[in-house]
């Protein structure tokens, strides 16, 4: 400590002095190992691809229906069948039915069933291979006919997570019907997340009806 000794400044000043600076250097490295610890920027969800989230627990039951991704899957804002056709369920009633016939039918077109899913899960449940099946016979008996899946999710969870879950409930849909005989050229998918829910409350009954794949005629 000679530098105090040899100091132009009194001693008590120069501690002062010091001390200031002390507390500045520590203040400045706290705030840099703050603003590294901080929240990162979650780039938006594009859809398509392996790198899709993988946090979700589903099992297939179907054994040889595989969730396998689809270059064909779109983002939210798809419309129509690439040329300008139609739009998904953004463009029917759905919406303005009974409760009853919401449960039932969902947002498919008529000719089609809905298929519902366990929470954070995109595997076929057994209970719903009969609508997979009642939808791959029109579509097998109808061979001019195209389908839109639209995957939907409950509101629990962030945007990207479920858009990407609904994604994989789309193309879970997808795999069973191109394995039940339909050409997939004649199948696309869509993810709408949470977005579009079609029961708005908050109930467990909500959320059940609004894990669902919709099967839209285009």
């Amino acid at each position: 400590m000679d530098f105090l000794r040899y100091s132009p400044l009194p001693r008590g000043q120069l501690m002062n002095v010091l001390s200031r600076l002390f507390l500045a250097v520590t203040l400045f490295c706290t705030l840099a190992l703050l603003g590294a610890c901080g929240p990162k920027t979650v780039a938006p969800y594009a859809g398509g691809g392996t790198g899709a989230a993988t946090e979700d627990t589903g099992d297939n039951r179907l054994g040889t229906i595989t969730e396998e991704f689809s270059s064909g899957t779109e983002g939210l804002d798809s419309t129509g069948r690439g040329n300008g056709d139609g739009g998904g369920s953004l463009y029917g009633d759905a919406d303005q039915q009974s409760d009853a016939y919401k449960r039932e039918h969902g947002r498919s077109s008529p000719e089609f069933k809905p298929v519902y899913f366990n929470f954070d899960e995109s595997g076929i449940r057994s209970d719903q291979v009969p609508n997979m099946e009642h939808n791959g016979d029109y579509l097998r008996n109808n061979p001019s006919a195209h389908v839109l899946i639209e995957g939907n999710t409950d509101i629990r969870g962030t945007s990207e997570y479920n858009l990407a879950l609904g994604e994989r409930r789309a193309v879970a849909a997808q795999n069973y019907l191109r394995e039940y005989g339909v050409d997939e050229s004649r199948i696309r998918t869509v993810s709408y997340g949470k977005e579009r829910p079609l029961f708005t409350g908050q109930s467990e009954d909500d959320h059940t009806y609004n894990r669902r794949d919709d099967f839209i005629l285009e």
